[in-house]
């Protein structure tokens, strides 16, 4: 049998929008992020043509639900077309983002493409390679039957192919939409299982191969790494996997240990080292999180010059060389070396700890209405955020509880008789 290759993409999501990437300076491209996901469909479209790919299989969340008008339908639509004018074929199930019930506008799809019944599984052949896709889509979003179950058994004389948009056996952190186990796709004969839900790249199983592509583009700080597409390549019916990295922007997050370090100075040498090493991946263009972490006698000078740290870690980003660099967050979460701030003793960082325990503890009650001290609680939530991020956004209650550490760091030293922080 001649080889056979087959492109696997999965939650491509497009037109969702990224979160976290607040601009904080003329200079960001707003285009580049705001069409990231367009970008990465056109290069991976790019790529099944130059690789001379027979089909192109897309297991779910092609859409990011409802379009917000038929732009976003014609964009796919076009895309679809160059792969049809190329000859290649494709197949979609729907999931649970863009579930028959979720997408209300729909457009018709060119010749080449194979969108699967939400009713039933089914099976589609493509004559041409030798190739039987199985797959079901999502008649609505929350889809909690094991689909794959119900698949039929593969046909011996072709290169089967299942088609899901599945959660797996629950285990890998998502929706838990569409659950199956391993058993349950091995009884199905097939030679590839091409999965879709689970945003991180995973291969589940080498006999059979079941493979997870993730998705297409990250889109927020907990899609992080390079992302991209599966291409396939079936010699005698026996599939190989080659990752095809195609996002636009790649999302990082560095949790920057500054155990050891003596000041602001130091930790942002240690930051710029790292930042280096994380854009020597090869990405054009990234958005990091950077997260100060643990035990250092700089900690009180991290937490009291909060700001002054995020300004200077984005003139570092800003000046790496190279790769386009935007810093979505700056996070410290750093602790004082045991000894020198013992917030559980007797003294006055104990007293303070123990109150800063009872207040972390009691975080959902600060927020209701009928907290006997809600004015002034709701005023230090609206200083704190004023002081924190310069905007006057109220803060959500993770961030005033990393609001109410900073407080008790500054007052414990302050009190203590460590005197006043000099960022450097």
């Amino acid at each position: 049998m001649d080889e056979v290759r087959v492109l696997h993409i999965a939650d491509l999501h497009i037109d969702s929008p990224m979160h976290g990437l607040v601009p904080y300076d003329d200079e960001v491209p707003v285009d580049v992020i705001r069409t990231a996901t367009r970008t990465a469909l056109k290069l991976v479209v790019n790529d099944a043509i130059q690789e001379k790919v027979q089909l192109v299989v897309i297991a779910g969340d092609l859409y990011d639900g409802n379009w917000r008008d038929y732009n976003t339908g014609i964009f796919v639509t076009n895309q679809l077309a160059e792969l049809n004018d190329a000859g290649i074929q494709v197949a979609i199930v729907l999931g649970n983002h863009d579930a028959e019930s979720v997408v209300t506008k729909q457009l018709r799809l060119p010749p080449n493409t194979h969108l699967f019944s939400s009713s039933r599984p089914e099976t589609w052949v493509v004559n041409e390679v030798g190739i039987a896709v199985h797959g079901q889509s999502y008649a609505e979003r929350a889809t909690f039957a094991d689909l794959a179950a119900e698949y039929p058994t593969g046909d011996s004389g072709l290169i089967n192919i299942g088609l899901l948009h599945t959660c797996f056996n629950g285990q890998l952190g998502h929706e838990p939409y569409a659950p199956c186990t391993l058993d349950d796709l091995r009884s199905k004969g097939y030679d590839y299982w091409a999965l879709g839900h689970v945003h991180n790249y995973a291969v589940i199983s080498e006999d059979p191969l079941v493979v997870f592509p993730g998705n297409l583009q990250g889109r927020n700080i907990r899609e992080t790494g390079p992302k991209g597409a599966c291409l396939v390549t079936f010699e005698d019916r026996h599939p190989t996997v080659q990752r095809l990295f195609k996002d636009v922007v790649q999302w990082e997050h560095v949790q920057l240990d500054v155990s050891g370090v003596t000041s602001i100075d130091d930790s942002l040498d240690r930051c710029r080292d790292e930042l280096l090493r994380v854009v020597e991946s090869g990405s054009e263009v990234y958005a990091i999180r950077v997260e100060f972490v643990g035990a250092t006698v700089a900690n009180q000078a991290l937490r009291a010059h909060r700001e002054h740290l995020s300004a200077e870690v984005r003139i570092l980003a800003n000046n790496l060389g190279g790769a386009e660099v935007w810093i979505e967050k700056v996070v410290v979460s750093t602790d004082s070396p045991k000894g020198q701030l013992d917030f559980t003793g007797d003294g006055v960082a104990g007293e303070i700890g123990r109150v800063l325990v009872e207040l972390q503890d009691d975080l959902p009650s600060l927020a209701g209405t009928d907290h006997p001290r809600l004015p002034e609680l709701s005023s230090l939530r609206s200083q704190l955020s004023a002081a924190r991020s310069g905007i006057g956004e109220t803060l959500n209650d993770e961030e005033l509880s990393e609001g109410l550490r900073d407080a008790a760091e500054i007052l414990a030293a302050l009190l203590g008789g460590e005197g006043s922080f000099d960022a450097n």
